[in-house]
């Protein structure tokens, strides 16, 4: 649908442009995220990638845009806009899904012909959102299991704020190589997260090498179940820098039998036809509601 409706935007654009020769603009700038103060710091880092939005004006969907953005409206007057933050769900750039866990940004606002409205569109956390997450900011007590077959190891470096500017202190490191070529691991904690609710992944990520997502169902009597899901592929060393990316859980989750909770888990294995790889990961963050 939100493919569609991107398109829809585009031919929106042109015939507004070409049949109303004075509307009214909206230029709409970046997102910015900021805490929820019922949540008492619970959202961890703020570090987000909302790099879409949904555009309504009087309740009416304008369309859907990558931000920043300046478009025409052919509305003038007092009007009420919203704004919902996007993403690319699961990383699919054709995929623009309005983000759940995150307020829709709203004002009242008066739009006049041939002038432009600039907004800058904050957002937050709802109060109902639950968390779980590992920040590495404790790096003696990570919260994740790395299985005993695994070869790699992960550790946990002092961010340089001046090579590699980033949110933190500490961040996750796993070196591969012909040696130590797998690592395999998961969250430590049971989530108990209900069939058909919203569940995502948020992960911040800087990789040479292709990591693998998934969820294990564990089962009442204590074993587990592995489902793949989702691969972040590796950025070109030329250009390669710190990401995020939301996966979506809720369709996985549906899938486990009843009574399971779940783990994340994560899989490096050294990508063929290399003789090294790295990640780099922090503020992962299972996001949900219950």
């Amino acid at each position: 649908m939100s493919r569609i409706l991107f398109f829809l935007s585009i031919l929106f654009l042109i015939g507004c442009v070409k049949n109303n020769p004075d509307p009214s603009w909206l230029e709409v700038n970046e997102w910015t995220l900021q805490s929820n103060g019922s949540l008492s710091g619970q959202e961890g880092e703020l570090t987000h990638n909302f790099s879409e939005a949904w555009v309504y004006v009087n309740d009416e969907i304008i369309g859907v845009f990558e931000v920043p953005f300046k478009i025409p409206i052919l509305k003038s007057g007092a009007v009420n806009i919203k704004i919902y933050p996007a993403v690319k769900n699961n990383g699919i750039a054709a995929t623009k899904k309005i983000y759940p866990f995150v307020e829709v940004f709203e004002v009242n606002a008066e739009l006049k012909e041939n002038q432009t409205l600039t907004l800058n569109p904050i957002t937050k956390y709802k109060s109902i959102t639950q968390f779980w997450i590992e920040d590495f900011e404790d790096p003696l007590n990570v919260k994740i299991d790395v299985d005993q077959n695994t070869s790699a190891i992960l550790t946990t470096p002092t961010s340089n704020q001046n090579l590699e500017p980033f949110n933190g202190n500490f961040y996750g490191k796993i070196n591969l190589n012909a040696t130590d070529s797998s690592w395999i691991a998961s969250t430590r904690d049971q989530l108990a997260i209900q069939k058909g609710r919203e569940a995502y992944l948020e992960i911040d990520y800087y990789n040479t090498n292709s990591l693998l997502t998934g969820v294990l169902y564990v089962n009442p009597d204590n074993t587990t179940t592995n489902n793949p899901h989702i691969t972040i592929t590796p950025q070109d060393i030329s250009s390669i820098r710190w990401k995020k990316i939301y996966i979506d859980l809720k369709e996985l989750i549906g899938y486990s039998p009843n009574g399971s909770n779940i783990l994340q888990s994560l899989i490096a294995t050294l990508d063929e036809g290399k003789t090294e790889g790295e990640i780099r990961i922090d503020n992962i963050k299972v996001v949900y509601f219950n």
